[in-house]
């Protein structure tokens, strides 16, 4: 290969840097170096949804890698009109059906390893991947034309042209960034800056876990969650949904606490509940290892349906649900955030991973453009961030809606919450990505124009 026109680094080896990787990889005068933190890029116990607008992204990388995906997901994807979420009222003894979410498109539904490992087979050879590399922070010099310094936290170092921070809620990147430009503006605006260097507590807890889909089968054979499609248990400051993942092998359940009273303010671990561990070590406290008594707690009361569901529960585990404040923006300098990095929000659109997909996508596509140089980086990431913040920003405010819909603390009447929530959600089935797209070419092929 012929001297590379630049090299990027990715931070955060999960959907968003994994994609963002692929995606690359359609572009053979770009190195890409992928660090991971995590000795694996395979994250295991927990579902994945990707919606209609994000799932024609993928598409775009391929014929095979979206072959690959159906495999593992189980079904084909269709883009007619589809039932794909049944709400019930389940908070007493006898529930009952409050509607069904109908979207155009089906929602893609994967276990997490699976969807990583089919991203890691289609990097291009161009394309280096390292494990156990977590960023403390980075050095980027003035000039364009000296690399950027990454500073590891087993004391390593390396360099590269483009740094892009997929590293997640507690991105190292982020924290390095919003410093930066923390620098460059005006004195009332810095400490608003600064704020968003650490995430805040949403008030939110999610509550997570697989069951053996034989256990539950063998209990309630014809339980309503085999018919496909996702179940939604609503109640007042609670719910949870229940759905199959894995090729019918496991049903993914998430559960949700909300209470708004405590939104922005610092979380408190319950001492009752034990860290969970990784590799040996004990996380932070917003994750917390579940008995199955503790699991089922905010849903004991609630219909006899869900209870099948939750006494085939043999553990779990707890989140504090922390989420990104609205950044000044994404982009400074050759650096750039995606995904949670960017915008963790709240899950309850099933979209954190859509938007990662698309920043993914959009990157790619300004980054590889042939018009884009390392003289231009700059503007290409400035075209990123004016086009996707705006919109990953509206995403996360209707996610914040959409969870008070569902634990019933809005104002709107039952008869009204089916027609409420889906006009709230219809973005994610009847708008794509593509408009964004041929703007940042034409923004990207025309210097002259002003982006703001």
């Amino acid at each position: 290969m012929s001297t590379p026109k630049f090299r990027i680094a990715i931070c955060g080896g999960g959907v968003g840097g994994l994609t963002l990787a692929v995606a690359l990889s359609r572009y053979p005068d770009i190195v890409v170096d992928v660090y991971e933190a995590a000795q694996s890029f395979y994250e295991v116990g927990a579902g994945l949804g990707i919606w209609p607008r994000s799932f024609k992204v993928l598409r775009k990388l391929g014929h095979d890698l979206e072959r690959q995906l159906i495999q593992r997901c189980g079904y084909e994807f269709t883009e007619g009109y589809v039932p794909c979420i049944k709400h019930r009222k389940s908070d007493q003894t006898v529930g009952f059906q409050l509607f069904d979410l109908v979207t155009k498109g089906n929602q893609m539904r994967f276990h997490r390893a699976d969807f990583h490992g089919v991203l890691l087979s289609h990097l291009s050879p161009s394309c280096t991947t390292y494990n156990a590399k977590r960023l403390k922070s980075y050095i980027q010099p003035r000039s364009r034309k000296s690399p950027i310094k990454l500073i590891f936290q087993d004391g390593s170092t390396a360099t590269c042209d483009i740094l892009i921070g997929a590293d997640g809620i507690k991105s190292a990147v982020r924290s390095c960034m919003m410093r930066e430009l923390a620098e460059v503006v005006g004195p009332y605006e810095k400490q608003s800056v600064l704020s968003c260097i650490n995430p805040v507590w949403s008030g939110v807890t999610a509550y997570r876990t697989l069951i053996p889909a034989e256990k539950l089968r063998a209990r309630c054979p014809n339980h309503r969650v085999f018919a496909g499609g996702i179940t939604q248990y609503l109640g007042k400051d609670a719910f949870f949904l229940a759905y199959p993942i894995s090729l019918g092998k496991y049903i993914n359940i998430a559960g949700f606490t909300l209470q708004p009273d405590l939104v922005n303010t610092a979380y408190e671990a319950d001492p009752r509940v034990p860290r969970r561990s990784f590799q040996g070590k004990a996380d932070s406290d917003w994750v917390g290892e579940l008995t199955a008594e503790q699991f089922v707690e905010p849903f004991k009361d609630f219909e006899e349906d869900a209870k099948q569901l939750l006494k085939c529960v043999e553990r779990g585990t707890l989140w504090a649900v922390h989420t990104v404040k609205t950044l000044p923006s994404t982009n400074f300098g050759r650096v750039a955030l995606l995904g949670d990095a960017a915008h963790a929000m709240l899950p309850f659109q099933g979209a954190g991973a859509g938007q990662s997909i698309e920043d993914a996508y959009l990157l790619a596509t300004v980054l590889g453009h042939k018009a884009t140089t390392l003289d231009t980086v700059p503007r290409a990431l400035a075209i990123y961030d004016k086009l996707r913040r705006p919109f990953s920003s509206d995403v996360a405010l209707r996610s914040r809606f959409n969870g008070q819909l569902c634990a019933l603390q809005t104002n709107v009447p039952l008869h009204r919450l089916g027609n409420t929530v889906t006009k709230n959600w219809d973005w994610a089935w009847l708008t794509e990505l593509d408009d964004a797209l041929e703007e940042a070419v034409k923004l990207v092929e025309n210097s002259s124009i002003n982006i703001g």
